[in-house]
């Protein structure tokens, strides 16, 4: 027995010797006493009325929220997917996996896992055994466990895992389950309330709600493109993963994967698969054992308001055609660097991010037809899809461009209104860049609107506009008659990274 344990017992004993005249003597004049009663027999009227009551809604789904042990011999299961830490981002993605020890003022509170060993949380969404979890959370797993809100334990079977979507579909053996039922995530909008059911920190059945903070997130710090994520205020915390996003019908409208966090625990943002997306990957898991997706085989970009004016558009939204790839479906079918697309099967393309999933959702071999701009016009644009390459979907060179030993030549340029002097590429450095033997122009210095803009010496220019140039005196032409304040879009190759860069020119730039 602890010393505070210790310390109750004997404020216990103190208590029990006490005459019981202390405590029951009438007041001297007469008054009645009021008694104390342990419990009341009439349940108390709220104080505060109005705010939702998810007791029900819990009660009829928790029981098909399971929590999920995943072991790997000697190899840590989870290791691997873990973000990069704090000295590497401010502010970062974490996959919500369970903490190996928790540091307090004291020291370690509890026993480091098991090595090779991680927990998560899973729902059923079949009454003959099948389960939704997380990607990472099974991923390199030579045994997975579930076990039910009942503490019945199954040994599961993975049918198939797909990193990109980050699910998983798991199988174990029973009978007349308990089984959520699936929403509608298209339906979803900010401000209605969520609720999640997982294990956080290994606490099975843990309850939070919140409300829904956006729709359609891309995440910058993983290579997951083609899931637009939901974002909410929900608690969540690491064990949380797999666990079951829940509309207010009780219906699984996500599935939980990640928070957004400085500190490794919950700060206020959460996102979740939406379940249309991982039930496109449970289809084909089931009948493949894999997910394949479609690809348009081009490179996108944001559209900043200056871009926008340097594109003559009517406002910044849309995907900005940056590449595209020899021999692709786009480049089949016609499209070109510079066009903007505004839509795919009449389903809006406001952001570039909007793109990937929108394509990737698709079965290669669909046929899509795109709603593009090109020099301001509206065009339609039919495509038929081929099947994800990703070795392909960057559609870089495989080494950053950078120089050789060689001295650098001189440049060969001779100055233009932006500011810009070029030099001829060597056939080596095309070689490296992966360029044609007549495209790029290396900048040897730049203005001060060039670099204000992002331009740096070093950056090859592949094209003004839509006329591509391969030395210094095409770039020059190109330039000539750009006027005080007209803004240039110019193709520009950084590294392994090839976007469009808008330069507004300025007189003080021009060559003289």
């Amino acid at each position: 027995m602890n010393r505070q344990l210790r310390s109750l017992a004997v404020l216990g004993v103190i208590a029990a010797t006490l005459p019981a005249a202390c405590t029951a003597q009438p007041p001297a004049n007469g008054a009645s006493v009021p008694v104390a009663t342990t419990a009341q027999t009439v349940p108390a009227t709220p104080l505060v009325t109005g705010l939702p009551d998810f007791t029900n809604l819990v009660q009829q789904v928790a029981p098909a929220v399971v929590n999920i042990s995943a072991e790997a011999g000697s190899r840590r299961v989870a290791r691997a997917q873990q973000m990069p830490d704090e000295s590497q981002l401010p502010e970062i993605f974490r996959r919500m996996l369970p903490p190996e020890m928790f540091e307090g003022p004291d020291g370690p509170q509890m026993p480091q896992a098991p090595r090779g060993f991680s927990m998560g949380t899973g729902f059923l969404i079949s009454n003959d055994g099948y389960v939704l979890t997380n990607h990472h959370v099974v991923d390199g797993a030579d045994s997975v466990t579930v076990k039910l809100s009942d503490r019945r334990e199954f040994k599961a079977k993975v049918i198939g895992s797909d990193q990109q979507s980050d699910v998983a579909l798991l199988k174990i053996d029973g009978k007349a389950l308990p089984a959520l039922r699936l929403g509608d995530s298209a339906r979803l909008k900010p401000g209605q309330w969520v609720v999640a059911i997982g294990s956080p920190f290994g606490l099975d059945q843990s309850v939070t709600a919140g409300i829904v903070s956006a729709v359609g997130r891309a995440n910058p710090y993983a290579d997951q493109r083609y899931v637009p994520f939901i974002q909410t205020d929900v608690a969540i915390n690491r064990g949380n993963s797999g666990g079951p996003l829940l509309n207010t019908a009780g219906e699984v409208v996500g599935i939980n994967s990640q928070i957004f966090s400085n500190s490794g625990g919950y700060m206020g943002v959460s996102f979740a698969i939406p379940i249309d997306v991982a039930m496109n990957a449970v289809d084909q898991l089931k009948k493949t054992g894999k997910v394949s997706r479609g690809q348009l085989g081009v490179q996108v970009q944001a559209i900043s308001a200056e871009d926008a004016r340097g594109l003559s558009l009517p406002d910044a939204s849309g995907a900005l055609v940056s590449v595209v790839l020899p021999g692709s479906a786009a480049g089949r079918a016609g499209l070109e660097r510079m066009d903007v697309i505004r839509a795919v099967n009449g389903r809006p393309v406001n952001v570039s991010s909007d793109l990937p999933p929108l394509i990737g959702g698709l079965a290669p071999g669909s046929k899509v037809r795109l709603s593009i701009l090109r020099e301001g016009k509206p065009r339609e644009i039919d495509v038929t899809l081929d099947a994800l390459d990703e070795t392909l979907a960057g559609g870089a060179a495989d080494q950053p461009g950078s120089e050789s030993g060689d001295p650098s030549p001189a440049p060969t340029g001779k100055g233009n209104a932006l500011g810009l002097v070029g030099r001829d590429l060597s056939a080596a450095e095309r070689k490296q860049l992966g360029l044609q033997s007549s495209e790029g122009v290396r900048l040897a210095r730049v203005g001060d609107a060039a670099a204000e803009a992002g331009l740096q010496a070093g950056d090859v220019i592949l094209s003004v506009g839509r006329a591509s140039v391969g030395t210094a005196a095409a770039l020059d032409r190109a330039l000539t008659g750009v006027r005080d304040g007209q803004t240039v879009m110019l193709l520009v190759r950084r590294g392994n990274a090839t976007q469009f860069i808008a330069v507004t020119a300025d007189a003080d730039d021009a060559a003289g």
